[in-house]
């Protein structure tokens, strides 16, 4: 299970591309980060047991899914994947997965349409970000996510020189390895010498604001959810040192608030290899049965 089908979602005017990992009976949908694709699931499905599926999403702005046009933000994202769900659910409840925005999308879908899924698997996201009152969303986005946004205005040579520019990252390029290199193949699109990112710029922008401006939103979700949630987080983060994004006070405060939440801290990883490192087996594991 590592070759992904390419399928194509129509929802509401658009055309959404989903990879489908495996051909298992048993099904499973997956939501992205901000600026990543479904293909950032390809080690988790790999580790799924043979009867089963995962259909991970390119979300609008996104991948194969980079010129489908809004709405943007939390609500369509989450729509998208009810979307999805109903597709290839078979008319039975599926499991949900996100990591980092996409726990955030992957949560929003399971409170709205709760009849829809059996199972709710939060990686490293989906927790309301602590943000100071009367803070500017857009100046913290600058800080948080410059380099991150300033590499989707960028133009590169060749392919190699944008993979080149991941290999450095501190965080994938220590523990480099052949899905953290498909992932990163997947993104490039462009015409030669001007290779860029598929993700744009624009919905990364308003999906980003959202994260940050919408914590009550999220913690409703969290306190009213129907369906049993488990939370896996990292302790180092998006630089690959610590400390993680989600800290041990945070998953603490929600975990004691939230009735069906669990969470469990996964050793040795970061924000981006808890998917696409050795821990991605954690992931597959947690979301085949809660352990």
């Amino acid at each position: 299970m590592t070759d992904p089908v390419e399928l194509e979602l129509p929802v509401g005017g658009a055309t959404l591309r989903v990879l489908r990992f495996g051909s298992g009976p048993r099904t499973a949908v997956a939501a992205h980060g901000i600026t990543a694709s479904g293909m950032s699931f390809r080690a988790v499905a790999r580790h799924l047991p043979p009867d089963w599926s995962l259909f991970a999403l390119d979300l609008r702005g996104r991948g194969g899914s980079a010129d489908a046009p809004g709405p943007y933000g939390l609500d369509a994202h989450a729509s998208d994947l009810c979307a999805a769900a109903e597709r290839w659910g078979d008319g039975a409840p599926v499991a949900v997965t996100g990591q980092s925005m996409g726990a955030c999308v992957a949560l929003r879908a399971a409170a709205r349409r709760p009849e829809l899924f059996d199972r709710l698997l939060l990686v490293d996201g989906g927790l309301p970000i602590p943000v100071a009152e009367g803070a500017d969303p857009d100046a913290l986005l600058d800080a948080s996510m410059g380099p991150i946004l300033a590499r989707l205005a960028r133009t590169f040579r060749s392919d190699e020189a944008y993979v080149d520019l991941f290999r450095a990252h501190p965080a994938l390029g220590p523990e480099w390895n052949d899905d953290i290199e498909s992932y990163v193949r997947y993104d490039i699109t462009g015409p030669a010498g001007a290779r860029r990112s598929r993700a744009q710029e624009g919905p990364v922008r308003r999906d980003g604001r959202e994260l940050l401006t919408s914590g009550a939103a999220f913690g409703e979700d969290l306190t009213g959810l129907a369906l049993p949630a488990k939370l896996l987080y990292a302790p180092r983060g998006m630089t690959g040192a610590e400390p993680g994004i989600l800290s041990a006070g945070l998953v603490a405060h929600w975990t004691a608030r939230a009735p069906r939440l669990t969470a469990e801290a996964v050793p040795d990883c970061n924000h981006y290899t808890i998917l696409m490192g050795p821990r991605s087996r954690t992931v597959a594991d947690r979301l085949v049965a809660w352990g």
